[in-house]
C-alpha cells in the first residue's frame, strides 16, 4: 500500500494568544523512528482554549508562534521513516500526546508523563533528550499530516472508528487516574464532575469491577450520567454530597473517590467522603488564582488516606481502546459535534461556551460539514 502525499498541507495554527488561523504548511517529514500520519480525527481538550487563551504562557506553551496545537488525534499511517518495524502503511493508529526521552529514571519505570527531561526536546535551545509534548511543546495535529514518534502510537481495533479513537487522550486520562487510586470489586466509587473525564472514568470503575459508581455534578450533565450508567446520582445543587454519600455507605465512606470536576473545592469533599484508608486521586486541572480551599489535613493523616496526582495517560491506550471496542466506553455517547478543520475557531466556541448541549467536540479534516454526531 503506497499513499501519494502532498508537498503542502492545510493546518490551524495560534498565531498569537487569541488568534487563530488557517494557513498552509509543508508536510512533515517522518525522522528515524517515526511515521507520517493522515490525521483522520481531532478532539477538542478542556486545555486547548486555556492554551488559546493565554492561560498556559507562564509554562511555555505555546514555545513559539504560529503553532499547532491539537494532542487527542486519531489517523492512518502513510509513510515510514527510517528503522520503523512497528507499524505499517495503512495502519489505523491512536496518539498519545506525550513521548518521554525513555532513559530518564522516571520514564524507566514508566512515568513518561512525568519525563525528567520534559521541554529539553522543543525549540528552546537544549539538548536533545527524546521528550516531546505533542500540541503543547511540540507541532500537533489540527492539520491534514503530522510526524509522530512510534512510541506515542497505538493501533485501533478494527470496530473502533476513528472519531471515537480520538477520545483515546480523553479515557486514558481518566483510567491512569482510576488505576492509581484503584477499583474495589463490588465496592462504591465516587466520581465527582460528570464530564468527558469523569464519564469516562465512571464507565471504567464499572468495568473494572465497582459494585456501584456514585457520581456528583449537576444539571444535564449528571442527567448525562445517569443515562450513562451511572448507579446514582448526586445534584450537589439540591443536597450536601458528603453527608449523603455517608448516608449510602452506613457512614463508612467510598472505598475510591475519582475528582475530575476541577472545583477547587473538590478535593476537599472527597476526603471527608472517602473511607478510612480509601484513596483520592486528583484527575482534573485546578485553577491558582481562585480562593485556595484547605484539605482536611487531620482526618487526611488520622484516617491513612491515600491522594494521588494523576497526570495525562502513561501506559493505559490499549486498554482505553479495548474499553471502546467492547462498548464499556460509550464513545459515539461521548461526542456530540463533528467539524471540519477550517471551521476549527467555530468548534472551540461551540465546545469553550457549550452550545447545544455539547459535550465533546471532534474535527473531521477531511468533512465538509459540521454537524451533530448520530449514534448507530
Amino acid at each position: 500500500m503506497k499513499f501519494e502525499i502532498p508537498e503542502k498541507m492545510k493546518a490551524v495554527v495560534l498565531e498569537e494568544y487569541g488568534k487563530l488561523g488557517v494557513t498552509e504548511l509543508p508536510v512533515p517529514q517522518p525522522g528515524p523512528g517515526e511515521v507520517l500520519c493522515k490525521i483522520k480525527a481531532v478532539a477538542i481538550c478542556g486545555s486547548d482554549p486555556k492554551m488559546i487563551d493565554g492561560h498556559y504562557a507562564d509554562v511555555h506553551w505555546p514555545p513559539y508562534f504560529p503553532f499547532v496545537m491539537g494532542h487527542e488525534w486519531a489517523g492512518q499511517v502513510v509513510a515510514l521513516g527510517e528503522g520503523v518495524t512497528e507499524f505499517k502503511v495503512g495502519d489505523r493508529v491512536a496518539g498519545e500526546a506525550h513521548k518521554g526521552c525513555g532513559n530518564c529514571a522516571n520514564c524507566m519505570s514508566g512515568h513518561y508523563t512525568v519525563c525528567l527531561n520534559y521541554g529539553k526536546d522543543g525549540h528552546d535551545g537544549g539538548a536533545d533528550k527524546g521528550h516531546r509534548h505533542y500540541g503543547f511543546y511540540w507541532q500537533g495535529a489540527n492539520a491534514e499530516y503530522n510526524a509522530y514518534k512510534v512510541a506515542a502510537l497505538t493501533l485501533i481495533p478494527d470496530n473502533v472508528s476513528y472519531e471515537e479513537a480520538s477520545l483515546c487522550d480523553t479515557a486514558g486520562v481518566a483510567l491512569h487516574g482510576v488505576e492509581l487510586a484503584g477499583v474495589t470489586p463490588g465496592g462504591t466509587t465516587v466520581v465527582f464532575g460528570p464530564g468527558p473525564i469523569g464519564l469516562c472514568a465512571m464507565q471504567e470503575a464499572k468495568a473494572m469491577g465497582a459494585g456501584r459508581v456514585i457520581m456528583i455534578g449537576r444539571g444535564r450533565k449528571l442527567e448525562i450520567a445517569r443515562k450513562m450508567g451511572a448507579d446514582i446520582c448526586i445534584d450537589f445543587e439540591k443536597e450536601d454530597p458528603v453527608a449523603r454519600v455517608l448516608e449510602l455507605t452506613g457512614g463508612v465512606g467510598a472505598d475510591e473517590v475519582m475528582e475530575c470536576s476541577g472545583a477547587n473545592d473538590s478535593p476537599a469533599k472527597a476526603c471527608q467522603l472517602v473511607k478510612k484508608t480509601g484513596a483520592v486521586a486528583l484527575i482534573a486541572n485546578y485553577r491558582d488564582d481562585l480562593e485556595q480551599v484547605p484539605l482536611p489535613l487531620n482526618k487526611i493523616v488520622f484516617n491513612e488516606i491515600k491522594i494521588y496526582g494523576s497526570k495525562a495517560n502513561p501506559g493505559v491506550s490499549r486498554a482505553v481502546l479495548k474499553f471502546l471496542s467492547d462498548g464499556s466506553i460509550n464513545g459515539k455517547g461521548l461526542i456530540t459535534h463533528t467539524f471540519p478543520l477550517d471551521q476549527y475557531e467555530a468548534a472551540v466556541d461551540v465546545f469553550q461556551n457549550r452550545r447545544d448541549n455539547c459535550m465533546k467536540v471532534v474535527i473531521t479534516p477531511e468533512a465538509g460539514e459540521p454537524g451533530r454526531f448520530v449514534e448507530d
